[in-house]
């Protein structure tokens, strides 16, 4: 990644929760991941009441040029806000690609700590593990 841009954003080194529950370090999710002092986004349910859902984008509103986008532009940002994640539809891959993407995934975490802190976050840096 470019240095410059590497440098002028960052996130917080936080150590690895898995190896910390592996090598039984915490019994209990930690402080900084638990976010009690904000409401809940709730959407309205079903027969059982209420539950949470993720938020849905729809690639292919935010690429036209109708006033659609503008209302997907806005649930983007609200997603990214709230959430900090969102489920992308209407993107053009194929299933068997994003199975191969999760697949590859699941295959790092399972690697041992050692590999995966070949790849690990530096200071100052957005990339990383």
């Amino acid at each position: 990644m470019n240095s410059k841009v590497a440098s002028q954003y960052s996130s917080i080194l936080v150590p690895s929760v898995q190896e910390m529950v592996k090598d039984k370090m915490i019994t209990t999710v930690p402080a900084r991941y638990v976010r009690s002092d904000q409401d809940k986004t709730v959407i309205a349910g079903d027969d059982t009441g209420l539950r949470t859902e993720i938020p849905v984008i729809d690639m292919n509103l935010l690429c036209s040029s109708t006033t659609s986008m503008d209302s997907e532009i806005d649930k983007l940002d609200f997603a990214c806000k709230e959430w900090g994640f969102f489920q992308l539809v209407n993107h053009g891959m194929e299933s068997s690609f994003l199975d191969k993407i999760k697949s590859e995934i699941q295959d790092f975490f399972n690697l041992p700590m050692e590999d995966k802190k070949k790849l690990w976050q530096q200071p100052d840096d957005i990339e990383g593990f």
